[in-house]
């Protein structure tokens, strides 16, 4: 079997191809929305690294992340019509379980009392950036959505994912023993 050239001299136009063919400017709404969930997985995969060279503990639940994320970006990649929608590999089970990690995670830390600003632990800190890429990409799906169809199952897992990722960098702090850092209100 041959082995196919990673360039394809498609894109250099300022184009690229959605799933079924289509071609949009590289800067659309929709590429920007599938963009960012890249970014996203991006910065996971770094947060995964960091961990795993300081720590212990497991980072499956990153990797299993980052695969819903996958599928996130290939939903985001398939524009439909008015009255369709395209297939979504992510479900409410998967919305579920993310609920159940952030519930685990919650149940070992003690409860906010302040605004806690990114930060602490350098894990802990790539954590705030994944939460904040996260938000990102929940605005632009958003905006997409008011655009074209977009499973509603998948707007609800990206934001619990960004509120996992909060709960997970305050964990991430927790075990490598590092204080959060609380807001220090100066307008009271």
């Amino acid at each position: 079997m041959k082995k196919s050239h990673v360039y394809t001299r498609g894109g250099d136009s300022g184009t690229t191809s959605l799933i079924g063919g289509n071609r949009v400017k590289k800067n659309s709404l929709r590429i920007n929305a599938y963009g960012t969930i890249d970014e996203l997985s991006s910065h996971i995969g770094l947060l995964a690294a960091m961990i795993k060279a300081h720590a212990e503990y497991e980072t499956d639940k990153l990797q299993w992340i980052q695969s819903r994320l996958f599928e996130v970006g290939t939903h985001l990649a398939m524009p439909c019509t008015e009255d369709q929608t395209a297939p979504c590999a992510i479900t409410e089970s998967h919305v579920l379980q993310l609920e159940e990690y952030i519930d685990w995670l919650d149940a070992q830390l003690p409860a906010l009392r302040t605004f806690v600003l990114p930060g602490g632990a350098m894990s802990a800190a790539q954590c705030h950036v994944c939460r904040t890429v996260c938000r990102r990409a929940e605005r632009l799906i958003t905006a997409l959505a008011d655009e074209a169809p977009i499973s509603p199952i998948l707007l609800s897992f990206i934001n619990r994912l960004s509120d996992f990722l909060f709960v997970y960098a305050r964990f991430l702090n927790k075990m490598e023993g590092v204080d959060e850092i609380s807001w220090q209100n100066d307008c009271i």
